[in-house]
């Protein structure tokens, strides 16, 4: 691959942004059925939890008290839905790809976290590290959210199959939606990063590929429709990231917990059901039969 040459959008991860409540919304994702992985702490300064599938990954992250003042990227977005991160296989060469077509990407941030090897311990006897790398822009370039690439230098340490059976039968991530007046703008940097002819035309909006899940952006009205009012909304309108839909064999698995747990839910006009945003993270948390 040259630097120029192509890069095909493939999930990596999603990120809620839950900032000091990560008790709260942790106990949320549980009792909607995901299994959390154990608490992680990042050198950054941040905290998180993960429900992790065969490809990608759910990010519950926050910080704990008194580390605000190291993650300000969180602090200056909203609660909710607030990154998206495709697979960057070689960071190098995704760096320069970016810059050679005019994407304002920082270089390369590498940082870490520990956690329990799969034998618990390392050779060493210490706890084992999972390693990152990822590359991110400015804060201005994405409204109420990040778009960046992360590369897994341990991703064995990640996708452990122990991790990937949750009560609720979610099997993956199967739609990623961003709320738009103007999809083709709000298009237009995704188009910058993968090349054009990228999105194609849905109801209301745009859709594409990352791998096999599809982001989806559309318009608000759009969004209420589809999602039957369960999305948050922005309150001075501007574009953001506000619903996920996860793929599952059969809708009476999670209806089966929802059910149990006593969470409310809404059926889809086209399939699927969904629960609102303040039941889930501040995320419109949908589940589809795929």
């Amino acid at each position: 691959m040259t630097p120029a040459g192509p890069i095909r959008p493939v999930l990596d991860h999603v990120v809620v942004n839950v900032m000091t409540r990560l008790d709260e919304v942790a106990a949320q994702f549980t009792r909607l059925g995901f299994q959390l992985t154990a608490r992680g702490h990042h050198s950054l300064g941040s905290s998180n939890h993960l429900a992790v599938f065969g490809e990608g990954y759910l990010e519950l992250l926050g910080f704990l008290p008194g580390n605000e003042g190291r993650r300000p990227d969180l602090v200056g977005h909203p609660a909710g839905l607030t990154g998206l991160a495709f697979k960057a296989d070689d960071p190098a060469q995704v760096y320069a790809a970016m810059r050679a077509r005019g994407v304002p990407v920082r270089e390369p941030m590498s940082f870490a976290r520990p956690v329990a090897a799969p034998d618990g311990k390392t050779a060493e006897g210490m706890t084992a590290e999972a390693r990152f790398t990822v590359i991110t822009m400015p804060p201005e370039v994405v409204a109420n959210g990040r778009t960046f690439f992360c590369h897994h230098h341990t991703p064995e340490l990640v996708w452990r199959p122990e991790w990937q059976t949750h009560r609720n039968g979610a099997r993956g991530i199967a739609e990623f939606v961003i709320a738009s007046h103007e999809p083709q703008r709000t298009a237009a940097l995704y188009e910058t990063m993968f090349g054009p002819n990228l999105t194609a035309p849905v109801a209301g909006g745009l859709s594409f590929a990352a791998g096999a899940m599809t982001v989806l952006i559309l318009t608000p009205e759009t969004v209420a429709a589809r999602y039957r009012d369960a999305a948050p909304v922005s309150p001075d309108g501007a574009d953001r990231m506000v619903a996920l839909a996860f793929a599952v064999t059969s809708l009476d698995s999670p209806r089966a917990v929802l059910d149990g747990e006593g969470v409310p839910y809404t059926a889809l006009p086209s399939g699927g059901i969904v629960v609102p945003h303040d039941q889930a993270g501040n995320v419109a948390l949908a589940f589809v039969e795929r």
